[in-house]
């Protein structure tokens, strides 16, 4: 396995530069994996592919104004995009100005003092904040759109989804934002559940593997919780004959990270299982709440856990993401699917439109 056997190529004029209105108008390409066969529909045609008890995992991350503006002291001006907080005055970070060093300090514009003190890979930098940033981001933040988007975004809530939550991510999880608070509502009244997880969403995810085996590339870490609730839902779905859907890779990862930590319920027996594949085949097998990090790089191969169906965007040539539909699709299935949407005039990336993959 290579990575250029995930390369395909895209025309620039298939990349959406601005979402669509309403957000349940665009395209849904439904792919069956028993059959191979394509269907193309409109995304708020999704209830014809969903049934009673089915459950929806839905990402409920925010993307925060992460990208920022600071001066140095001879007054050049610096980009900063806030990726992860380590801690209440620490954050990693991708530090865009030269003459920087470990010990540089810049001012941020309309907000605090930083410093950098330590050099992390690439461009990424680690900063100390004399005061917290976050309070500062509505007033000086602006949203980091991807590179590959060029229009201006006149609304910044249209990269939330409708039932964003909990700030935290550097980027949208995409697959979401074709969801209208009327369309969850349509799938509720026919039997569909929904239920939550969180993972903040960093841009190393997106971001090409320059490895020429993949099995190489470094992951990045992300945060990521999956709450007892949710457990609960997963575990009440799978015994009732439920499909679990995840909306979106970010839930994808989400999932099975906790599938990775769960344990044989040993409400009758004390046995602990070893294997978490014999785990799987057990009846009692539960799925367990899970909070904390994950670096899951899922590639062909993976035995998926916990994930029957899910919902996602087109994905970047070369990236964890098309590895991982490729491990739940098949590489070669994916491919001729994306050829297809190319074809069909399908639009890719973040603002573009959704595939469903049962």
């Amino acid at each position: 396995m290579n990575t250029s056997d995930f390369n395909y190529l895209l025309p620039e004029s298939s990349i959406a530069q601005t979402p669509l209105e309403p957000r349940d108008s665009s395209r849904l390409l439904v792919l069956k994996r028993e059959t191979g066969n394509l269907e193309h529909r409109v995304f708020r045609d999704l209830g014809d592919y969903l049934r009673p008890n089915d459950l929806l995992i839905l990402n409920q991350t925010r993307v925060i104004p992460a990208r920022v503006f600071a001066r140095k002291p001879t007054g050049g001006r610096v980009e900063l995009l806030l990726l992860r907080r380590r801690d209440l005055l620490r954050w990693e970070a991708l530090v865009g100005g030269k003459g920087l060093r470990v010990g540089s300090r810049v001012r941020i514009e309309g907000g605090p003092e930083a410093m950098i003190i330590e050099f992390l890979e690439g461009a990424e930098r680690l900063l100390l904040f004399t005061e917290p940033i976050e309070p500062y981001l509505p007033k000086v933040g602006n949203v980091p759109l991807p590179p590959y988007i060029h229009e201006k975004l006149t609304d910044p809530e249209r990269y939330q989804t409708v039932y964003a939550r909990e700030p935290g991510s550097a980027a949208a999880p995409t697959a979401g934002l074709h969801f209208t608070p009327r369309l969850l509502d349509e799938l509720q009244g026919m039997g569909v559940k929904t239920a939550y997880v969180t993972l903040h969403v960093g841009l190393d995810t997106f971001a090409p593997v320059t490895e020429d085996n993949p099995k190489r590339h470094k992951i990045h870490t992300e945060w990521c919780e999956l709450p007892q609730e949710t457990a609960d839902a997963i575990n009440q779905t799978k015994a009732s004959g439920g499909r679990v859907i995840a909306v979106g890779t970010t839930s994808v990862r989400t999932l099975e990270t906790a599938g990775r930590y769960s344990i044989l319920d040993n409400s009758k027996d004390d046995h602990r299982i070893s294997n978490i594949e014999s785990q799987i085949s057990n009846p009692e097998y539960r799925i367990s709440p899970f909070s904390g990090p994950t670096s899951i790089y899922i590639l062909p191969g993976y035995q998926f856990k916990v994930v029957d169906a899910m919902i996602t965007n087109f994905h970047l040539p070369k990236s964890t993401l098309i590895m991982l539909v490729s491990a739940f699709a098949g590489r070669e299935k994916i491919l001729e699917t994306y050829e297809t949407a190319i074809r069909e005039g399908y639009r890719f990336y973040s603002f573009g439109d959704a595939m469903i993959i049962l």
